[in-house]
């Protein structure tokens, strides 16, 4: 197919259609395959219909590559058509990479049932003005197809088709009645001023962008719209067009945002809109992909700092274009932005540890790897007293997983931030609010004394409250019982996965990266070591483990893992006979890594897909970016290509996610997902395809439009969420900074009750995982790491009764 001749591609999100358009080359530059560079593979003519002197048939081997050298007159966005034959009965995935970045992991390259055959498979990417390299790497031990030329054409700006009917409508249908429609339909608008259609529109740059609506208005009257981007209205006409089955377009320009931008359509009169088809966007590209170098080791001025802040100093990064703030974080939290260095953290509490590293961003939003992380620490409070002793709080509304708790407020002389409801018997913080009223998680069928202290501003804290009268909340059935130890002696045990035939589990260790089988009693055997893996010194490493779902150790020996590796992250199948370890495939690369924020959780699904999470890599704007395969879920098959019935015709199966971690299904086949948020809460999200989870623009439910809430959220202090898994109508989750275990009841798509378990008693909980044909969960701790304590981490055994 001639590149030409392609309208467009499948872009990432529902119902849009990204193509290119605006300035470009006369015509796509062909560059053969046979003048390419080659690595394990030869030149040949033994097959008919390839354009120039030959083709290349890469040795079938995972890594044989063909990289050809392409010019672009201007940076923008290059549309690359890749000519291929493959004679054989399988698929052949090959990465697709440009100036380094992996733009296509694992793109499938199928059948073309013989060798005489060619096709042509096409996608866009990012180019810079000059000299570009693009590569085909083969992964898996097949090789790459046979290779005859890529087509490359560039263009400065891109159209992206948003349907009307999947938007947000107010007082308006779906309807099919007219010919002539683009997508599943359009949309009728009911007869009334103030009926609307709303579009939530990703811009790559911020800028100028043609905005093309096409409708229809079979009427005899026109059907004025008032058209709003972003809170700016402009009035357009949008007059008749003969009848219903003919549809024309109105167009206008808007300023949009680099990111989400909201665009509504509103009827003016009492005649209401015309019918809607679609809406095109027209933007510039952004030609800047290359991210800043990493920062250099930041340091703490100790002798400066004080109860609240701390000054920070570091080497800084370098940019292509130019670095213009610098993220800093604790950990995997966001605790402030900087314009350079030095620079001092303030809003800080008072003596308290802080691990700090450095991200740096340039204009088009790509954001650094991470600086080396430093120690810091803010002094103790000096000439401030501590607030005075609350109320004694009174209980009311006791259920079996909760109760109200009231109390007269303290005073302070700066004010006081926060009040802790804790356990009086253990001192366990059970819930963290501003304000003198709490509900207050608890435990079913345990008795209680609650009292509560005051917390103020520089995170001073008063005398506890007299003590509540005892209460005793009621019984609610299936709850988890006192564990038992499994095995113990991990180092990080990230995940656990059980096998098909429940003989034997999986435990993976996130930093030596080794392997463990434990056996149903708890014998533990180690069974390898996954190659390729890489530290971040933060989050990333060996991660994830899943068994096929038809593993037997003999026909069917596959294992999946997810790790970081030294370009990103990576989903990778090994050889599993129920006693080592041997083989490695990568199935999925492209996924980027940093310090924090690298998802890893890899599950298959009730339909045998392969589901895998992944953060957003430190970078917000990866999350909303379809393009992109960070902040999302994605759904593979077993070679790592789309599974079929994705919503995008991608691997992305849902996105808008900032650090999505354990995912399970319900016994209707409902799938849900915890999810770690930066500093305000974390989430329960239910995961439906295609939906749009909302971060960077939502934490935590929001109203924004086209936004999913989640089920239920969290502060950030009870929670930090892991690993999830469903046994008897309940959702078990694993919390790390709250250092519980949460009980979720569901009620349908909808949680009924929320409590914990053993609150403070293990430290943080990380892998949860139902035991196959029993009522009880095995759960892990992992204290050992970077934000532990330091104490021995432990598998246990928790009946569900």
């Amino acid at each position: 197919m001639k590149l030409r001749a392609l309208i467009g591609v499948l872009a990432l999100a529902a119902g849009m259609l990204t193509v290119l358009t605006g300035p470009a080359s006369a015509a796509p530059t062909r560059y053969e395959a046979e003048n390419a560079t080659i690595s394990q593979g030869v030149v040949e003519s033994n097959h008919t219909g390839f354009s120039g002197t030959g083709f290349v048939n890469g040795d079938n081997v995972a890594g044989s590559y063909t990289e050809w050298t392409v010019n672009a007159a201007t940076a923008g966005t290059a549309t690359i058509a890749i000519r291929y034959s493959n004679g054989t009965t399988v698929d052949r995935p090959g990465d697709v990479a440009v100036n380094g970045n992996v733009v296509s992991a694992a793109r499938s390259f199928p059948s073309t049932t013989n060798w005489d055959t060619w096709v042509t498979s096409t996608l866009t990417a990012p180019v810079n003005a000059g000299s570009n390299k693009i590569r085909i790497t083969a992964t898996t031990a097949n090789g790459n197809p046979n290779l005859d030329f890529v087509d490359v054409e560039v263009s400065s700006t891109v159209t992206t088709q948003y349907q009307a009917e999947n938007a947000t409508i107010s007082q308006g249908v779906v309807a099919t009645n007219h010919t002539g429609y683009t997508g599943t339909g359009f949309v009728d608008y009911v007869n009334t001023v103030g009926s609307y259609i709303e579009w939530n529109v990703s811009a790559p740059v911020a800028g100028s962008a043609t905005l093309a609506f096409r409708y229809a208005n079979g009427t005899t009257a026109d059907r004025p719209m008032d058209i709003t981007v972003n809170g700016a209205t402009t009035n357009k006409s949008f007059p008749v067009t003969t009848n219903w089955d003919t549809w024309a377009t109105v167009s206008l320009t808007a300023n949009l945002s680099v990111g989400n931008n909201i665009v509504r359509a509103t009827a003016t009169t009492a005649n209401g809109g015309p019918n809607a088809d679609r809406l095109d966007v027209t933007t510039g590209t952004s030609s800047d992909t290359e991210k800043p170098t990493a920062p250099g080791q930041p340091t703490c001025d100790d002798n400066n700092n004080t109860d609240t802040t701390i000054p920070l100093d570091w080497p800084p990064s370098t940019d292509n274009v130019g670095v213009v703030a610098y993220d800093i974080y604790n950990l995997g939290q966001q605790i402030a932005t900087a314009p350079a260095p030095p620079y001092t953290v303030t809003g800080l509490n008072a003596s308290s540890t802080y691990t700090i590293s450095v991200f740096a961003r340039d204009a088009a939003g790509n954001v650094s790897l991470s600086s080396p992380e430093v120690v810091c620490h803010t002094k103790a409070p000096t000439g401030d007293t501590p607030p005075t002793k609350p109320g004694t709080p009174a209980i009311s509304n006791v259920t079996a997983t909760g109760a109200t708790a009231t109390w007269t407020a303290s005073t302070d002389d700066h004010g006081v931030a926060s009040y802790k409801v804790r356990n009086h018997a253990t001192g366990t913080v059970l819930a963290s609010v501003p304000g003198t009223t709490a509900s207050v998680p608890l435990e079913c069928n345990t008795t209680y004394t609650l009292d509560v202290v005051a917390v103020d501003t520089i995170s001073q804290n008063s005398a506890p409250s007299d003590p509540s009268n005892s209460f005793t909340t009621p019984s609610c059935g299936t709850v988890p019982q006192s564990p038992t130890t499994v095995a113990g002696s991990w180092d990080v045990p990230w995940d656990i996965a059980w096998a098909p035939d429940a003989s034997q589990a999986l435990v993976t260790e996130r930093d030596t990266f080794k392997v463990f089988k434990v056996s149903p009693t708890g014998t533990k055997t180690q069974v390898g070591t996954v190659p390729n893996v890489v530290t971040t010194d933060g989050e990333g490493g060996l991660m994830g483990v899943q068994f096929s779902p038809t593993w037997n150790g003999t026909t069917d020996q596959q294992v999946f893992f997810m790790h970081t590796a030294s370009e990103g992250n990576r989903v990778a199948t090994m050889n599993y006979n129920g006693t080592s370890l041997s083989g490695y495939s990568a199935i999925l690369t492209g996924i980027n890594k940093n310090r924090y924020h690298n998802g890893g959780r890899i599950r298959f699904g009730p339909d045998h897909y392969l589901y895998v999470t992944t953060g957003d890599a430190q970078q917000s704007s990866n999350a909303p970016n379809l393009s992109s395969l960070n902040g999302k879920i994605l759904r593979i098959t077993k070679t790592g290509a789309a599974a079929p019935g994705n919503p995008f015709g991608t691997r992305v199966w849902s996105y808008g996610h900032r650090n999505p971690q354990g995912i399970t299904w319900d016994s209707a086949g409902r799938m849900w997902e915890s999810e770690l948020g930066n500093s305000a809460f974390d989430e329960l999200n239910l995961i439906q395809p295609g939906k749009n989870y909302g971060w960077p623009t939502c934490e935590g439910n929001c109203s924004t439009s086209g936004m999913t809430n989640p089920k239920y959220q969290w502060d950030v202090s009870v929670a930090s969420p892991s690993g999830i898994d469903y046994v008897n109508g309940a959702l078990f989750m694993a919390a790390l900074r709250g250092q519980r275990l949460w009980r979720i009841v569901l009620n349908g798509e909808n949680v009924s009750s929320v409590n914990s378990y053993f609150n403070s008693t293990y430290g943080r909980l990380r892998a949860v995982t139902k035991v196959p044909g029993a009522s009880a969960i095995w759960f892990g701790s992992t204290n050992s790491d970077n934000n532990g304590n330091g104490n021995p981490d432990v598998i246990r055994r928790s009946n569900i009764q």
